[in-house]
């Protein structure tokens, strides 16, 4: 699996950023870094819609919250609550994403897909992946894995620039369980000890920076 995923900040495909109002989570990361996130489309079925700024090749941060045009909210429903952006889950690129899959069963670690997603951005063009999910992330600390359809352009390809990854990592109060636990699924992910769980990360842009 681990030929299969990169360490250290080239582990990370995406950040997610939960906010209630998307337009108050673009405005917020725009006011401290100078780059203003562009609309990315909305996640059928799921309650939510994103924008989307580069952190670099291969690396983007989305920001997603509910979609007034869609009823019920079935993703991430504590964003409804979150009055300023706040670092909620991440993804890890998977190059093969059934090999990964197949390691995770193999190694008795409970998972759920490959499972197809797609959105459409604003400008018509349709973005697909496969998602693989662990049934026990941490509450988040650990990432999914995703798989780029090699028909999609990848988000930090052509979203807005200027921003860059400067800091990465999680606390925990069982930080040497949540190690070995991030090292079993092929991550290598600074782990801290810490009463309360939580992702950080400081993105820097031609502004300022902002930590989530």
């Amino acid at each position: 699996m681990s030929s299969d995923r990169a360490t250290g900040h080239a582990m990370i495909d995406h950040l997610i950023v939960g906010c209630h109002d998307l337009d108050s989570g673009i405005a917020a990361i725009e006011a401290s870094t100078g780059i203003r996130a562009s609309l990315g489309g909305a996640h059928p079925g799921k309650g939510t819609r994103n924008a989307v700024l580069s952190l670099g090749a291969g690396q983007y941060l989305e920001i997603i919250a509910p979609d007034p045009a869609q009823s019920t909210l079935t993703w991430f429903t504590a964003i409804r609550g979150m009055r300023e952006p706040q670092l909620i889950a991440w993804a890890a690129p998977a190059l093969h994403i059934d090999a990964v899959a197949v390691g995770f069963r193999d190694a008795r670690i409970p998972c759920t897909g490959p499972t197809r997603g797609s959105r459409a951005r604003p400008d018509g063009t349709l973005l697909e992946w496969r998602t693989l999910v662990l049934d026990d992330d941490a509450g988040g600390l650990l990432p999914f894995f995703i798989e780029w359809s090699t028909d999609s352009v990848h988000p930090s390809v052509d979203a807005p620039a200027g921003c860059a990854l400067s800091r990465f990592d999680a606390v925990s109060p069982d930080a040497d369980q949540l190690t070995h636990r991030a090292h079993a699924v092929g991550v290598d992910l600074p782990i801290e000890r810490a009463d309360h769980p939580r992702l950080r990360a400081s993105i820097a842009g031609p502004r300022g920076s902002i930590t989530l």
